[in-house]
């Protein structure tokens, strides 16, 4: 028996023998099966991936602006405030890695307490404390050290350098892009269990022709490619329908907006659109690879 050979099937698979793609009917429900299957697959994987790269895009955004930003939060009596506040800018103007520090206006604050106590908030009768936005240098600055001399100047000042907003923010984005790699891989997985089922039905339905075939001096590897290159066909096809489908969904979901928040980034954005019209080939090569193994294990079977 003719044993299977990745490189040569898959030229003689491309070259393609249409005497040899009769042996497999071009109809039936394998034929649904394999091509439906292939583009409800590659649907959802156009939207596991758009999911995968829209979180690693927004982690990184959130990821760079928070790097290079802290706050200074300056909590005082109102008749030390304002020197407090000078004395936080002037340790600011002198400390390595600090490139900008200004103070925040009250409507600059109201607008950040807007999204939680709504915008009919009275700032001037409320004791917020007043806020000093630092901009980093790429360096960074020392949290700790400048901490301690903020302390010893201005008692009512603390140093937030978003650490510890960006670390759960990065680490749930990096999960959530794990996960749609992972959707990715068991999509794949299915995509290749249901088409060698469909497969395996397809050459135990033609048993007959193939003893048939056999008795004319048909080689295994002469039906197997038959088999092969009509179900990589189907599958490249569905894929192909898939994919379009699933690309036009993600181009009618709302544009990335500021208020929409990660609902409204989800999708693709300049060459990214270019990585889902990968899925119909890596579609066509699962299938090869499965059509591939379940023809020659189910051929050992038919005598």
């Amino acid at each position: 028996m003719t044993k299977p050979n990745l490189g040569s099937s898959l030229r003689r698979l491309i070259a393609g023998r249409r005497r040899a793609d009769r042996v497999v009917p071009p109809s039936g429900h394998t034929a649904t099966l394999t091509t439906l299957t292939s583009a409800a697959m590659a649907f959802l994987a156009v939207f596991a991936l758009a999911l995968s790269i829209a979180t690693g895009r927004l982690a990184d955004r959130w990821s760079q602006a928070l790097t290079r930003t802290a706050t200074v939060r300056i909590s005082a009596p109102p008749e030390q405030m304002q020197a407090q506040t000078k004395k936080v800018l002037d340790v600011l103007k002198t400390t390595p890695g600090v490139s900008a520090a200004r103070v925040m206006e009250p409507d600059e604050i109201k607008r950040l307490l807007e999204p939680w106590l709504g915008p009919d908030l009275p700032v001037d009768a409320l004791p917020l404390p007043q806020l000093v936005e630092v901009a980093e240098t790429p360096e960074g600055v020392d949290g700790p050290g400048l901490q301690l001399r903020l302390q010893a100047e201005a008692p009512g000042a603390i140093l937030d350098d978003h650490l510890r907003w960006r670390q759960p923010l990065v680490s749930s984005a990096s999960r959530v892009r794990i996960l749609g790699l992972l959707s990715l891989a068991l999509i794949g997985g299915a995509t290749a269990a249901l088409i060698t089922l469909a497969t395996q039905a397809a050459l135990a339905a033609n048993g007959q022709v193939i003893r048939t075939l056999r008795l004319v001096g048909a080689r295994d590897g002469y039906i197997a490619r038959a088999f092969v290159r009509r179900f990589t066909i189907r599958a490249f096809m569905g894929a192909l329908a898939g994919t379009a489908l699933g690309m036009a969904a993600i181009a009618l979901l709302p544009a990335a907006a500021p208020e929409g928040g990660f609902l409204t980034g989800l999708g693709f954005t300049g060459i990214e659109w270019g990585w889902p019209l990968l899925l119909p080939i890596l579609a066509a090569l699962v299938a090869f690879l499965s059509t591939l193994a379940a023809a020659f294990q189910t051929l050992r079977t038919v005598r």
